[in-house]
């Protein structure tokens, strides 16, 4: 006779088809986040910009500015972690900390940046790998069939278990990191560039000089998808130890591999003359100078490198969407089913779907409206991302505090209250530099149509929270 399930089992066996499954460690997390900051890309995109447009050879500087505000940040995010048993982020510790309304709120505009940014990739990714393959002489196709085909990749990837996405990254992430930190080397053991070893790092006339503002703006952007770990928290080995080592380590990881490359590289062309070249051949300039100190090897290597760092950057998205998307499902902010794990894989397969369609939907909305794929459709979604992403942060900082102004849980003063406020008022400067200098983010001289486009939309994702909130009363974030 067939076996039979009680109700208990039976309840049990759906709740289970509920939850994620996985064995992350602090590397496979680690794996994920990091390549969702792309350093290679990071290095021959914002690296650049804010050399070109920001403090020149001070620039290097701000990435050690920006990593201590947001290890202030860690601090009081990762003590919060423990008490928040939710995997869904940010919004969870919104929820744990002011109430259900604006921890909707924070799940929308969470899903609504984290998809900009996914998308808003495929647009540098598609021209990259269009050109890297025109240089080895095959013929130029339109960019949105490279972006269709990467797209598919990471459905595929995206689909199966979590493993397999970390398994993945890891590789990708290593050869990216391997070819910088062999250009640094080769740059520091022969002595620095035509000038030798840049003192801007160092230097307050240097880190002043220009526009500091503008350059602390792109390095803030760099570090976006650290904040991402605890996503992964149901898939994760012990995630009230495994979650904050991921963080720091992420952290750390990208602050010091920033603000060396950054410097090597101003090194690498000479204090004084690295401002011009930058803004001569803004994205040019990593591979010139690779090529100049590895070889005509070296620039080849890092032209693939930096096409598969974007690759990694759109996975790691994809997987953190997915997770969010199932994550509210689960929780009936959006349909149920879309919660339902994967049998065999464990994963948010039908959330990943959603994900995978929605993208696809943007970006074939791009090429119908005909955009630019990097000056507008990148550019366009990459502000709604970067205010979203700055906002969460700040939201996440003073839900924090709420959390422990109700109960401290044993824990210091340093961790419950001094470190989250010192985080707090810094990413409330971070925030006010981007939306000052959002007009310039988008491709505009003030502000017009896109600038408050961009405002609007993170302005009513948010305010569908409390709007929900109002009408859905099963809803339980934390």
């Amino acid at each position: 006779m067939a076996d039979t399930l009680t109700a208990p089992e039976t309840a049990k066996a759906t709740e289970n088809t509920r939850k994620l499954r996985g064995t992350l460690g602090v590397a496979s997390i680690v794996f994920i986040v990091v390549a969702a900051a792309s350093p290679l890309g990071v290095i021959g995109g914002p690296v650049p910009l804010g050399i070109a447009f920001g403090n020149g050879a001070g620039f290097p500087f701000t990435f050690v500015i920006a990593t201590v505000v947001l290890l202030f940040f860690a601090v009081g995010f990762t003590s919060a972690t423990p008490f928040v048993k939710s995997a869904g982020a940010f919004y969870a510790y919104v929820d744990k900390g002011l109430g259900r309304a604006p921890g909707i709120g924070t799940a929308f505009v969470a899903l609504f940046s984290y998809l900009a940014l996914e998308a808003g990739v495929f647009g540098l990714f598609g021209p990259a790998l269009d050109g890297l393959l025109e240089s080895y002489g095959l013929p130029a196709v339109p960019w949105w069939a490279y972006a269709a085909l990467g797209l598919v990749v990471v459905a595929w990837v995206g689909y199966r278990k979590i493993e397999l996405s970390g398994r993945v990254l890891g590789v990708l992430l290593i050869a990216e990191v391997l070819i910088v930190i062999a250009l640094d080397a080769v740059v520091v053991f022969s002595g620095g560039g035509p000038e030798g070893y840049s003192n801007g790092i160092f230097n307050p006339t240097e880190i002043l000089s220009g526009a500091p503002g503008f350059g602390i703006l792109f390095a803030i952007l760099s570090f976006i998808g650290f904040e991402a770990t605890a996503v992964f928290r149901d898939e994760a080995r012990d995630p009230e130890r495994t979650i904050p080592r991921a963080t720091y380590i992420s952290l750390i990881a990208i602050g010091i591999f920033y603000a060396v490359s950054s410097w090597v590289l101003v090194s690498a062309n000479g204090q004084s003359q690295v401002v011009a070249i930058a803004s001569e051949n803004p994205g040019g300039i990593l591979a010139v100078t690779t090529e100049k100190y590895l070889g005509v090897v070296g620039g080849h290597i890092i032209q693939v490198l930096f096409v598969t760092s974007l690759f990694a950057c759109i996975l790691s998205f994809h997987n953190i969407v997915s997770r969010y998307i199932f994550s509210l499902s689960a929780n009936r902010v959006l349909p149920h089913s879309l919660s339902e794990a994967h049998g065999k894989h464990g994963s948010p397969s039908r959330a990943s779907v959603v994900a995978t369609t929605i993208v696809a939907v943007l970006l074939a909305a791009a090429v119908a409206l005909g955009l630019d794929p990097i000056v507008q459709f990148y550019t366009w979604l990459g502000g709604i991302s970067s205010v979203g992403i700055v906002l969460l942060l700040v939201i996440t900082s003073v839900a924090v505090l709420g959390i422990f102004r109700k109960d401290k849980h044993n824990l210091s003063a340093w961790k419950t209250v001094i470190a989250p406020v010192i985080g707090l008022v810094g990413l409330l400067f971070f925030l006010y530099l981007i939306l000052q200098n959002l007009p310039v983010l988008v491709g505009e001289e003030s502000y017009g149509p896109f600038s408050f486009g961009v405002l609007i939309i993170i302005a009513l994702a948010f305010i569908a929270g409390p709007v929900l909130a109002a009408v859905k009363k099963d809803v339980e974030l934390s």
